[in-house]
């Protein structure tokens, strides 16, 4: 059983959210706690210049709810969004909350997984902790 469970998920999260937030409720211990995170790609600065200057914090709070409508049904789930690159920033994430399981959905991969590699696949080779791939 785990203490600290974190769930990334997809801005554009699928039907699937339910199947991953169940299985880190039961690979959670009593009393641990379950974090979903967002990661939002970062508005490039050459078009960051054109938008409002909280755009990001705008889009960061949008997701947020959207997430929160989505988990009505999981008090016991907590929701944080941060911006970066998905791969890079959840097992950045993993290593400074002192998470120690990550359970996370994985999609079919495609041409671009096999030369880019997917974000489940970086997860896997550089989180600091066990993690839980769903297929």
């Amino acid at each position: 059983m785990y203490n600290n469970i974190l769930v990334p998920v997809a801005v554009d999260h699928g039907p699937q959210l339910d199947d991953v937030i169940a299985l880190a409720r039961k690979l959670r211990a009593e009393g641990g706690s379950i974090t979903v995170l967002t990661v939002a790609e970062a508005i490039p600065p050459y078009v960051a210049q054109y938008l409002a200057a909280d755009q990001e914090a705008q889009t960061r709070e949008a997701i947020r709810a959207d997430l929160a409508g989505d988990l009505q049904d999981a008090p016991d789930v907590e929701i944080r969004v941060v911006t970066g690159h998905a791969g890079i920033t959840i097992v950045d994430y993993a290593e400074t909350h002192d998470i120690d399981c990550i359970v996370m959905q994985s999609h079919r991969p495609g041409l671009k997984d096999y030369f880019l590699g997917s974000t489940a696949a970086r997860v896997v080779r550089h989180a600091p902790c066990s993690v839980h791939v769903l297929r």
